[in-house]
């Protein structure tokens, strides 16, 4: 059994958003085959490309054995327990879980980008994920220290743990 260290970004912006991400990082420490290492603070951010009130985002890092499509298969299950719903793409959530990286893996597959497509061009996936991994370097674009410096101007604010 291989195990693989994954990170997941978790977003929410509907109801009592700190206490469902609080909720879903419970969830993580219960996948099968997986471990929860790690847990980033919490951040508040604007939407991003979309409307609705400001986000809390988190990211986790879990040492799994599920493959990639195993993993965001529990992520959206997850997702739907919370009551998720995808009326249009970028609707408000009530929880969003996303697989931002999934070992060394570069995965382009119906439904499953790794690394996630957008996540070099998010600061409130890449200041958290920083926090616990900040030697991390994500595949195909560099340290998340350096991507940083590139969403410098996008609007985060840490409200703890």
């Amino acid at each position: 059994m291989t195990i693989e260290t994954a990170f997941i970004g978790l977003g929410a912006n509907l109801g009592n958003a700190a206490a469902t991400i609080a909720a879903a990082f419970d969830a993580l420490a219960q996948l099968p085959q997986s471990r929860l290492v790690a847990r980033s603070s919490l951040y508040r951010s604007q939407a991003v490309d979309a409307d609705g009130p400001d986000y809390v985002n988190a990211v986790a890092r879990v040492d799994t054995a599920l493959s990639p499509r195993q993993l965001l298969d529990a992520l959206l299950r997850i997702e739907s327990e919370h009551g998720r719903e995808r009326p249009h793409r970028n609707a408000p959530r009530t929880l969003d879980l996303d697989l931002l990286l999934h070992g060394e893996r570069a995965i382009d597959e119906p439904g499953l980008v790794v690394p996630h497509p957008r996540l070099h061009l998010r600061a409130f996936a890449l200041l958290p994920l920083a926090e616990i991994a900040p030697a991390l370097e994500v595949l195909g674009h560099g340290p998340v220290s350096r991507l940083l410096v590139a969403v410098a101007g996008q609007r985060i604010d840490r409200l703890g743990r």
